[in-house]
């Protein structure tokens, strides 16, 4: 019980810190659209190993979020979750990934029935390079809400930068669309 009302007060005060606007950048710049994806190696929530090239050739969309079981973390992973279908379709594969660690992953994705992997970034590194570690009142540190789609070639095709989670998959569908035509036009 004190575990959780630990973690329940620490993600309140996260929320009021970031409503507040006492957060700052804690990392570097984000990877530009067409450059080359940052290069990562992290633990699903069942501790399998996934990096960046094994999604060589298909359609990414990562996105980051900032805590396990909050409110808006929860819905933006259930509504990917509710349309895992429409993205399967289009040839596209899902990874979420926080700076959470493998634990609190597998107890967030079992609890809501996450179809894809929810990837630990427990030393950071990959939230700061990809530009999205944020820093509240100097002592706690998270992944911003941005979502990167990334193209079959390992280029960021997408930056979608603090997201409102409610309509998020939706968004990211039409954007992938968007962007899946343009490249199908571009072939000769």
């Amino acid at each position: 019980m004190m575990a959780h009302c630990k973690t329940w007060t620490s993600s309140l005060m996260a929320s009021i810190l970031v409503c507040l606007g006492l957060t700052a950048s804690a990392g570097a710049a984000s990877p530009a659209i067409g450059a080359m994806a940052p290069a990562f190696k992290l633990q699903d929530q069942t501790g399998e190993w996934h990096s960046l090239s094994e999604y060589q050739g298909k359609w990414l969309i990562v996105y980051f979020y900032p805590k396990d079981e909050t409110s808006g973390c929860t819905t933006q992973a259930c509504e990917l979750r509710d349309n895992i279908f429409a993205f399967r379709k289009v040839g596209a594969t899902i990874v979420g990934i926080s700076v959470d660690d493998v634990a609190s992953h597998k107890g967030f994705a079992e609890h809501h029935s996450l179809p894809f992997s929810v990837l630990a970034d427990p030393t950071k590194e990959t939230a700061r390079n990809y530009g999205v570690l944020v820093k509240m009142i100097g002592i706690f540190e998270y992944a911003q809400r941005d979502t990167f789609i990334i193209d079959p070639q390992g280029r960021i095709a997408q930056h979608l930068v603090n997201v409102d989670p409610k309509g998020h998959s939706a968004v990211v569908l039409k954007e992938l669309a968007r962007l899946q035509a343009a490249a199908g036009a571009q072939k000769p």
